[in-house]
């Protein structure tokens, strides 16, 4: 597969149809968002500008975004707003969270945040708080959690593997080559230890990572880190396509076909990973339920 490079002025591939979405609307997109602002709530399906934003908020389904709305780190291919957070950390949150999950009618909750590396912590604690609440307020919900790598502290890890979620994800985003391009700030060997620590100290929960592909990676760099995923003990990968939120972030290198996708999951399977979600509009929190669940023993 021929390296396409990346470069602002590149011209954009045309779209094809197989990404194209709905724009969000209905009675359970707008009733979301209310409960969202009512609680003072983000998520990452707004700030992100996920594409599956219409579909899952009208099955009622949202991914929870705590600590704030700014990133203290710079990935070139997110829309999350960036820039030194205003204030400490909201402990009043995890409340409202559990409130809203609550309404929402959700058994299955995904929480994520944005990157606080301004904190001692990186906001472990509040994710821990969080998967207590939830469960204090929601009677036998799955959760999962999509944590930052709390750069490498493993105390941070520890904290939130010790509020027994039922998932623990983190996502390896893509190839080792791009992260100084696409994910400044992060280290490949430094997610993937996370990765592998996780099932070292809780081998019972399941670890799960999410790739991008359309950054201008080639075919064996990722047949590569679908390797490394699987050595790590990962049991869950999503792979989908990455599209370019707005101008401000990278451009689109190339567009995978539903073939390709097909034949990732293939190498990942082969590979032995136990469950790879692969598409083009597959995102790490999309049907979140139905991958764990596919899922017998890790």
């Amino acid at each position: 597969m021929e390296l396409i490079q990346i470069t602002s002025s590149a011209a954009a591939p045309r779209r094809p149809e197989w990404l194209k979405v709905r724009i969000p609307s209905g009675e359970n997109y707008f009733d979301l968002k209310g409960i969202m602002r009512g609680n003072s709530l983000h998520t990452v399906c707004e700030s992100a500008r996920c594409p599956n934003i219409a579909e899952c908020w009208a099955h009622r389904t949202a991914t929870f975004m705590i600590l704030g709305d700014e990133c203290t780190r710079r990935c070139a291919f997110c829309a999350v707003p960036k820039g030194r957070p205003h204030g400490g950390v909201d402990w009043d949150e995890p409340e409202r969270v559990a409130e809203a999950a609550r309404t929402m009618g959700l058994s299955y909750i995904v929480v994520t945040s944005v990157d606080r590396d301004d904190l001692p912590d990186g906001g472990a604690e509040l994710f821990a708080r969080t998967i207590r609440a939830l469960r204090q307020r929601i009677e036998g919900p799955k959760i999962e959690v999509l944590i930052p790598d709390f750069q490498g502290e493993d105390d941070a890890l520890r904290t939130v593997l010790a509020a027994r979620p039922d998932v623990l994800n983190h996502n390896i985003e893509t190839v080792p080559r791009l992260y100084p391009i696409a994910r400044r700030g992060s280290r490949y060997d430094r997610s993937l230890r996370l990765l592998r620590l996780a099932r070292e100290l809780e081998p019972a929960i399941p670890a799960k990572s999410g790739l991008m592909v359309g950054l201008g990676e080639t075919w064996e760099e990722l047949v590569s880190v679908l390797g490394d995923l699987a050595r790590a003990g990962v049991g869950i990968v999503t792979v989908g396509q990455y599209l370019r939120p707005s101008r401000e972030q990278l451009p689109v290198a190339r567009f995978y076909s539903p073939q390709e996708f097909a034949d990732l999951k293939r190498e990942g399977m082969r590979l032995g990973i136990r469950h790879v979600e692969s598409g083009p509009l597959v995102r790490s929190s999309y049907h979140a339920h139905e991958q764990t669940k596919s899922l017998t023993d890790l």
